[in-house]
């Protein structure tokens, strides 16, 4: 549900910046959070109904059809945890979205280009968004289609002149054809949800129709070959832009009721599919044909050049108009006794999906869980010979990923080119040596690892050197320090809602980008950061937090519970001191009981509190940190466990602001879940949001087993009360540990 790979801390503490703010200034708030925990405080059509504005602070696409008529305000999460009293001051003079209420499905493009109004450039661009939106959706089907092929082709299939083939009626030709399947929907998947992500509902029907002529040449005059994810891309921004612009269209009140499920549906599904078919289909099967000229005219030239170009050709589109010219010319040589070609093209086919996952491996901080989880896939499939692995990867960082992808396909098709490689049948990858089609074993698989190896390299230094152009930029305009989704909220001014609104996101990814389904490689952070999802849907803030006490305004269960606005999450939130419970930091508990107060479920006992940090510096910290948690004994590895942790500080900065930073590692280094606190005097520079120096360090380590909502419920918790300024004073304050553990007793 969301571009960015990491973190959820940031919603939490800007919905209870914003609730604080809402009630300091006299104002009612409520705030719905969506994320991979589950969604909180679901804002009711009542809530809408009467909220006089809506706050929407999100770095991805928020469906805003439920808001149409109100006003609606739209900026970056950051920006609710810098500027809350801005923003709730902005929002009542801000543009009403989407006009008269009968204008229907509201949301996509329209929306995020100001419909309801911007937060000075604070969000991601609607193209970025719509990509990874396409992109999270279209992964479970690379996936599962791409796997199921695979091991069809690994135990049913065997080498046959038209390729690898399956025997006819076979338990593994019907799995074979279910992976198919799976394959044939990836694209119209990518463009449909592309389209949605900026035309609305009303666009995914155009965007997946055109998806699906995208990859059938045959209907505007390619029989091998077709326009390939690119085409869907093409047809994904065509069919969402051309529905906004057919919802600009002024028509008769009557006939407004239809425009969203039957008019724009079927106007926009027509015109683009013509479109395709008569106009941008024509030059596509005019490059197929002459490039298919033109590669004829060069079998007498090097065999190392014809393998570099070849090698090109099959990386540049996997699976276009461009790789399958190289790859029909290949293979339509061999029945005239010119193996060699195919054998370029064999070694050149896996390098793109092997390559991609071998990045993940190679430099896992850039990368969220989810994409390094289809980096794994990739390389499965990548073994088989099936390059449209890398497809999530090429489509989330085109400028990245596909430069890389040439470069180690030329290398692999110019070194089997220049040993003489020969491939026998019309396919590629390990699989066809394995099954013994290839002459010139040994170098066939020099070249495919030393293809992917250039691959792998080439893709890491270029993620990293956008990444850190990114976090330079961010850096410049204040963004924030960890990538981060955003929620729906709804305050009262002057007793009416005001809903705010802030998605909410699973660390990298993209999910489901990782949404719906995952952003998947996502490119590297979309991380493709997305990724990011990662999971993906609207989200609100300031609600109870799944798995944690049951409190006023929450049900054991960890479900929210709307409750009557005087508090939120059990804690009262007016800085008096007093917890959920009243006891504040009441001296009548003993010392006994106070150390024996279990926090945040026992994982922070008096163990793993350190009241003074020696360490100046981030890494020194981290390190002391880990050393600190390993005196549990639940630390097998203490090196890598600070590895683990500064790779996600690699990522974006831990650091929260408020003088506050929360470390964080997932890694099987530890056994169990620990969480660590410790206080610095001077202060660590954090590379915080604010500036702010860290005084207040929280480190949570959690195994990959238990890493789910475990982890995004610490942070939920720590980051909602260490926005409790008085609350963070007892604390820095506390004079032993003793004391400290008291204070932190007070986080449910």
């Amino acid at each position: 549900m969301t571009a960015c790979p990491t973190g959820i801390a940031h919603t939490y503490m800007a919905a209870e910046k914003l609730t604080q703010t809402a009630r300091s200034l006299g104002h009612e708030i409520k705030v719905e959070t969506q994320g991979s925990i589950g969604a909180e405080n679901v804002l009711s059509d009542n809530d809408v109904r009467d909220a006089d504005g809506v706050i929407i602070a999100a770095d991805k696409d928020v469906d805003r059809s439920r808001f149409v008529g109100k006003k609606v305000l739209a900026v970056g999460v950051a920006e609710g945890i810098r500027h809350p009293e801005q923003l709730i001051e902005r929002v009542q003079s801000a543009p009403v979205y989407g006009g008269e209420p009968g204008d229907g499905a509201g949301g996509g493009a329209a929306a995020a280009s100001g419909g309801g109004g911007t937060g000075g450039g604070k969000e991601r661009s609607v193209a970025y968004k719509a990509l990874m939106n396409g992109v999270s959706y279209m992964i479970p089907f690379v996936v599962v289609g791409g796997l199921l092929i695979a091991i069809s082709l690994a135990v049913g299939g065997h080498p046959t002149p038209e390729g690898l083939k399956i025997a006819p009626g076979s338990f593994w030709e019907d799995v074979n054809n279910i992976g198919t399947i799976g394959f044939q929907l990836m694209v119209p998947i990518l463009s449909g949800y592309i389209a949605y992500a900026i035309g609305d509902r009303p666009a995914l029907v155009p965007g997946m129709i055109g998806g699906w002529i995208a990859t059938h040449g045959e209907l505007y005059g390619m029989k091998d070959a077709s326009a390939g994810f690119i085409g869907g891309i093409v047809t994904g921004f065509l069919a969402g832009y051309l529905v906004v612009w057919i919802k600009k269209v002024k028509v008769p009140r009557f006939a407004q009721p239809i425009m969203p499920i039957i008019v724009i549906p079927i106007v926009a599904t027509t015109a683009l599919g013509l479109f395709f078919v008569y106009v941008l289909g024509k030059p596509i099967s005019w490059v197929f044909t002459h490039l298919t000229g033109w590669l004829s005219g060069m079998t007498g030239t090097s065999a190392i050049v014809l393998g570099a170009i070849l090698g090109l050709m099959i990386a540049f589109d996997m699976g276009g108009p461009v790789n399958k010219t190289a790859f029909l010319f290949g293979s339509g040589l061999i029945a005239s006794g010119n193996q060699t070609v195919m054998g370029m093209c064999a070694a050149a086919i896996p390098v793109m999906p092997l390559g991609q996952g071998l990045a993940t491996l190679i430099r896992r901080h850039l990368y969220s869980e989810q994409e390094r989880e289809i980096g794994m896939a990739a390389l499965f499939m990548g073994l088989f010979g099936i390059s449209e692995g890398a497809i999530p990867f090429a489509a989330a960082r085109p400028a990245q990923v596909i430069p890389a992808n040439m470069l180690g396909g030329a290398v692999a098709g110019a070194l089997a080119g220049m040993a003489g490689v020969a491939d026998a049948v019309p396919h590629g990858g390990p699989i066809v040596a394995v099954l013994g089609a290839v002459d010139g074993v040994p170098m066939f698989f020099v070249a495919v690892v030393i293809g992917a190896v250039v691959t792998a390299l080439a893709t890491v230094a270029l993620v990293d050197v956008a990444e850190r152009r990114k976090s330079g930029a961010r850096a410049g305009t204040g963004g924030g320090a960890e990538v981060m989704a955003g929620a729906d909220a709804v305050v009262t001014v002057g007793g009416a809602s005001l809903a705010v609104a802030e998605p909410v996101t699973e660390p990298v990814v993209a999910g489901p980008v990782a949404a719906g389904p995952v952003a998947a490689g996502v490119g590297a952070g979309a991380g493709a950061e997305a990724a990011a999802g990662g999971a993906s849907r609207t989200a609100v803030a300031v609600a109870p937090v799944p798995g944690a006490t049951a409190a006023p305004g929450q049900g054991s269960d960890g479900e929210a519970v709307e409750t009557d606005g005087a508090e939120i999450d059990g804690n009262d939130v007016s800085g008096d001191g007093q917890g959920a419970d009243g006891d504040g930091d009441s001296d009548s508990d003993s010392d006994d009981s106070a150390s024996s107060v279990e926090v945040l479920s026992g994982y922070l006992t008096e163990q793993t509190v350190k009241t003074q940090l020696d360490a100046d510096g981030k890494e020194a910290a981290i390190r002391e940190m880990a050393e600190l948690a390993a005196g549990t004994g639940k630390v097998a590895d203490v090196d890598e466990l600070v590895r683990v942790a500064l790779a996600r500080e690699a990522q974006g900065t831990t650091g929260l602001g408020e003088e506050i930073a929360i470390p964080h590692a997932k890694t099987d280094a530890v056994t169990a879940p620990v969480v660590g606190f410790a206080r610095s005097a001077d202060g660590i520079d954090w590379g915080s949001l604010d500036g702010t120096l860290a005084k207040l360090v929280f480190m949570i380590s959690v195994p990959e087993a238990a890493a789910g909502d475990e982890h995004l419920r610490i942070l939920a918790l720590l980051s909602r009360k260490l926005m409790d300024a008085d609350f963070r004073a007892r604390l820095q304050g506390a004079e032993d540990k003793t004391a400290i553990l008291r204070v932190l007793g007070e986080i449910h």
